[in-house]
C-alpha cells in the first residue's frame, strides 16, 4: 500500500475532453457504385457502397474510396439521396432531367475528380437553398470517349428551380481551383445543358436538345458585373 506522505501535494486531476460532436446533415446520402461487368444486367451491376448522415462520415468514405479518374471505363459513381435510386424509371426521377457537364477525355483526371467533388460539397453544404427539394443526386459516367458529370432533379418542367440550381453549380465551378502545378483549362466547363430524362431515352442521335444553357464565360461577366 503507498501511503501518502504528511506535506505531499496530491496531482491534479487531469478533465477528459469532451468527446467531439458529429456534425449531422441535413440530409442522407448514398453512395453507389455500377461496375464494368458490361454483361450483366445493368441492376445486376449497380450496387449500393453505403449511406452518410454526418460530416465526419462523408470525409471517411471520400478519403478512402477511389476517385472517378481512377475507375475503368464504363463504370458509374452515383451519389443520391437517401431513398432515390440512381435511375430514369423510379417515381423520383421519372418526370425529371439532368444538368450536363461534359468531360473532355484530353482533360486532366484532377479535373474530373475536381468537378465531382465540389458539386457534392455544394449539395451535402445545403448551397441550393429551396431548390435542394428539386435535387434527386449527382451521376459519373466514366468512359473512354470522354467522361460525363450530371445533376438530377425531380421536375424537368420547372424551369425557374433549375435555372437557379444551374446558376448555383456554374458559380461552384468557376470558383474551384486546381491543386498547385497542376496543368488544367483555364474554365472546368463550357457549357451546362439542363436535359429532360424523356428526351434522353428517346434521342435517335448523341445529343438531345437542351431545355436551358448556361455559359461558364457568360456567368463569369454577370458575377464580375455585380
Amino acid at each position: 500500500m503507498v501511503q501518502k506522505i504528511e506535506g505531499e501535494e496530491e496531482s491534479p486531476k487531469i478533465a477528459s475532453a469532451p468527446p467531439r460532436q458529429p456534425h449531422p446533415l441535413k440530409n442522407v446520402w448514398t453512395y453507389w457504385y455500377l461496375n464494368d461487368e458490361r454483361n450483366s444486367n445493368w441492376e445486376d451491376r449497380l450496387k449500393k457502397v453505403c449511406s452518410v448522415n454526418t460530416v465526419e462520415e462523408f470525409w471517411a468514405l471520400q478519403n478512402n474510396i477511389r476517385p472517378p479518374s481512377s475507375l475503368a471505363s464504363t463504370c458509374d459513381y452515383n451519389f443520391f439521396k437517401e431513398g432515390i435510386q440512381p435511375m430514369w424509371e423510379v417515381p423520383e426521377n421519372l418526370h425529371g432531367g439532368r444538368w450536363l457537364i461534359n468531360i473532355d477525355k484530353g482533360k486532366s483526371g484532377q479535373v474530373l475528380d475536381l468537378i465531382w467533388l465540389e458539386i457534392i460539397l455544394s449539395m451535402i453544404g445545403e448551397q441550393y437553398g429551396d431548390d435542394m427539394e428539386n435535387i434527386c443526386g449527382l451521376v459519373c459516367n466514366v468512359r473512354n470517349k470522354g467522361h460525363k458529370i450530371s445533376m438530377w432533379t425531380r421536375q424537368h418542367n420547372d424551369d425557374e428551380s433549375n435555372l437557379r440550381i444551374g446558376k448555383v453549380i456554374a458559380r461552384v465551378l468557376n470558383n474551384a481551383r486546381l491543386p498547385d502545378g497542376v496543368n488544367g483549362p483555364q474554365h472546368l466547363f463550357d457549357v451546362l445543358r439542363y436535359e429532360d430524362h424523356n428526351s434522353c431515352q428517346k434521342k435517335s442521335g448523341s445529343t438531345v436538345k437542351p431545355k436551358l444553357t448556361i455559359s461558364a464565360v457568360e456567368e463569369l461577366v454577370k458575377n464580375d458585373g455585380k
